[in-house]
């Protein structure tokens, strides 16, 4: 598909891969995008994961018309995007492949081949002339591993992305985001679960961004965007300076026997009936990756969990090892424990969160007695109001 004048798309959609990472559930797939530069200097940006490796050397041949690419650009050596490099190389023996440093040595580490000769070594401030296109390469180092690149292209105005504004869903012929509507939901699941960790460095990159007259951000994952990209560019300011994107509370919950259930559920109920947008999520049946996800994105939290092993039920400390692990911070949060003989709910929960930045643990801490009672029902109230 072509994207600009001279410039294609090739990449490939992958709806046969369950878990993203292995870890990351994308039931509506993922894309593996790769893009075709024709020029006096033919360029490939970035390869594909090499389970689409036969259909993406399939589609760059039928771009390129028996003409020879001069450069394979790798901007990003994770394997969904540089497992099929070796396979390129072999196909086409004169072309360079285009990296930083740190690149050629993480390529050596997973691919038992012979490199030498074949790297052209790029670093932040290099330019690569192909013609009439020119591509600017910038440093982005944990956005979201050590050796990232990204690229500009001068003549199109195309900022070559690599795992910025990236997006789970296969793209299904849907080459360009055509509307803002639509493609923050799985857009923020995969920058929090991908990238959160790494805000400081998603900040030096939008600073570098800012200086560039960027008309169009070409993603590896997801799809083109061209239109409104102020959206785009405050949602991931939003995002890496871990400020909340929504007013709201998100509730977050695990239940043994359905007790501490019925207390979150009063409580979203409480909240709802003052006016307060809620999302609450049972952490048992529910994506993880939502979940994490949506304590991002509200700017209130509450966590409710019974007691279990004298501490708290695997799936809240899971949930909230997550959340430490993500740098998540800058949050006001209730607290809701359930035990029957001795409640070790709360003190757990808040040992974690006492681990992270900028959180605030609002009272009363609601501490339930195996079952609700209406006295609970007063406290529920309290914590309520202390959540407004």
């Amino acid at each position: 598909m072509k994207v600009k004048e001279n410039i294609f798309y090739v990449g490939t959609d992958d709806k046969t891969l369950d878990w993203f990472e292995g870890q990351y559930m994308i039931s509506e797939g993922i894309s593996y995008n790769s893009y075709v530069i024709k020029d006096e200097k033919i360029t490939v940006m970035d390869a594909v994961d090499i389970r689409c490796g036969d259909q993406w050397l399939q589609q760059v041949e039928e771009v390129l018309q028996g003409q020879q690419p001069s450069y394979l650009v790798v901007l990003h050596v994770e394997p969904d995007h540089a497992s099929s490099v070796v396979k390129f190389l072999q196909t086409y023996k004169d072309c360079q492949c285009v990296t930083s440093a740190k690149a050629q040595q993480f390529l050596d580490q997973f691919f038992d081949y012979d490199f030498s000769g074949r790297f052209l070594t790029i670093k932040e401030g290099d330019e690569l002339s192909l013609g009439t296109h020119t591509l600017q390469f910038m440093a982005a180092p944990m956005v979201h591993w050590p050796e990232v690149m990204v690229a500009y292209e001068t003549t199109e105005k195309i900022l070559f992305a690599a795992d910025g504004f990236g997006k789970f869903g296969a793209l299904d012929g849907q080459l360009y985001q055509t509307t803002t509507e639509g493609w923050a939901c799985e857009a923020r699941r995969y920058y929090f679960n991908i990238v959160g960790k790494y805000g400081q460095q998603v900040q030096g990159l939008l600073k570098k961004a800012a200086a560039l007259d960027i008309k169009t951000i070409a993603p590896l994952h997801g799809p083109i965007l061209e239109n409104d990209l102020s959206y785009y560019l405050n949602l991931y300011q939003i995002w890496s300076s871990y400020q909340a994107e929504s007013q709201g509370v998100f509730i977050a919950y695990c239940s043994l026997h359905g007790h501490t259930q019925q207390v979150a559920l009063e409580l979203e109920k409480l909240l709802s009936e003052q006016g307060v947008d809620v999302a609450i999520t049972d952490l048992v049946r529910s994506d993880m990756a939502e979940a994490v996800e949506d304590a991002f994105r509200y700017d209130r939290m509450v966590l409710a969990a019974p007691t279990y092993d004298g501490g708290v039920m695997p799936k809240m400390e899971e949930f909230l090892h997550h959340l430490k692990a993500k740098n998540f911070r800058n949050r006001k949060i209730g607290i809701i424990e359930n035990g029957t003989w001795a409640p070790m709910a709360a003190k757990t929960m808040c040992s974690i969160l006492e681990q992270m930045n900028n959180i605030t643990i609002v009272e009363p801490k609601v501490s339930i007695r195996s079952a609700m009672k209406e006295a609970d029902k007063e406290t529920l109230k309290q914590l309520a109001a202390s959540m407004l």
